[in-house]
């Protein structure tokens, strides 16, 4: 059986959740709406939770806002603070001084250069403490980042090379963003994910690399990761369902025939459509034309949340200074 592909909590859940009444057993859920975005909390509390969405146990918060791809200044400045609020959040219980930034991907690919066009735009800081010989400062944080690469490139795992540059460097938390993949086109390049269970890079389209988590790098992890492709098997079967939706509403015959089609579950059409397509496209991977755009506005609304969360002196317009 084909698996529904998705890095999101929230869609792992609503997969699971697909005909169900009641929550996910070892789930908790906290949802937060605006005009502008909504922000959806969960946490996996158990072996049950964590079986069920497939999902490792700790926190997951999605900040979803269909406007961001065509955002103005002012709607990414306000997600740019709303990540860092929510960062801060998570990062507010671990001592983290010292910060090690990583943006995973490949440059060269842009749907998947959203870590390092992060990481282009992040405030380094570290060779100022080590020029300065200081070990805190009030309103900046020991801050380092690097863009390691994809394998296929390096020909070292990337998780091998971070840990590398812990062993040398000591930071007390990692943050890694990484493009991640969908299983709802709604959420292409409109989300955004932050989890304290680390990250495994390439898995979005197949690839099995080593983790970058705590007990790989024996330091605390966070990802931030937006979804910039769907496969073409996601993409077939939001379309299906858009237009026997359509085509339901606008005829009288045959409607026990399309409300057939409706009532197959998420998981059965998708299973169906992605074995009649694998002799044809087989891990096709579709992301918006205008990705290059996206990926920029993207990097940041990221790095600017980044920056104001780990540095305790700066906020919006200092950031929006520093890269202008």
């Amino acid at each position: 059986m084909f698996q529904l592909r998705t890095d999101l909590a929230v869609e792992a859940r609503e997969i699971y959740n697909e005909g169900k009444e009641k929550e996910v057993s070892g789930v908790e859920v906290e949802k937060e709406e605006d005009k502008d975005y909504i922000v959806t909390r969960i946490k996996i509390l158990d072996e049950s939770g964590q079986q069920k969405l497939n999902k490792k146990i700790g926190s997951y918060i999605t900040i979803e806002s269909p406007a961001l791809k065509k955002a103005d200044q002012d709607l990414k400045d306000n997600i740019s603070k709303l990540l860092a609020k929510e960062l801060k959040v998570m990062i507010e219980p671990m001592k983290h001084n010292k910060v090690l930034i990583v943006g995973l991907g490949n440059r060269n690919v842009t749907p998947d250069a959203l870590g390092p066009k992060v990481v282009e735009k992040v405030l380094v800081t570290r060779h100022f403490f080590q020029d300065y010989n200081k070990d805190q400062d009030e309103s900046m944080a020991n801050v380092s980042a690097v863009s390691p690469g994809v394998m296929g490139l390096t020909g070292i795992e990337t998780g091998e090379i971070i840990k590398g540059i812990i062993e040398k460097t000591n930071p007390d938390i990692v943050i890694a963003i990484d493009a991640l993949a969908s299983r709802n086109m709604k959420h292409i390049s409109s989300t955004i994910q932050i989890s304290n269970t680390g990250i495994s890079p390439g898995s979005g389209v197949g690839n099995k690399r080593k983790p970058i988590n705590s007990e790989y790098l024996g330091v605390p992890v966070i990802a931030i990761g937006i979804p910039t492709v769907v496969d073409a098997a996601t993409l077939i079967n939001d379309t299906i369902g858009l237009i026997i939706g359509e085509m339901k509403n606008h005829t009288k015959e045959g409607q026990e025939f399309y409300s057939l089609l409706e009532d197959l579950s998420s998981r059965d059409k998708y299973n169906l459509i992605k074995e009649v397509l694998t002799p044809y496209m087989d891990n096709v991977m579709v992301t918006p034309k205008e990705v290059d755009d996206l990926i920029n506005d993207l990097s940041q609304v990221v790095s600017n949340g980044i920056n104001i969360s780990v540095h305790p002196g700066i906020d919006l317009k200092d950031v929006n200074r520093y890269l202008n």
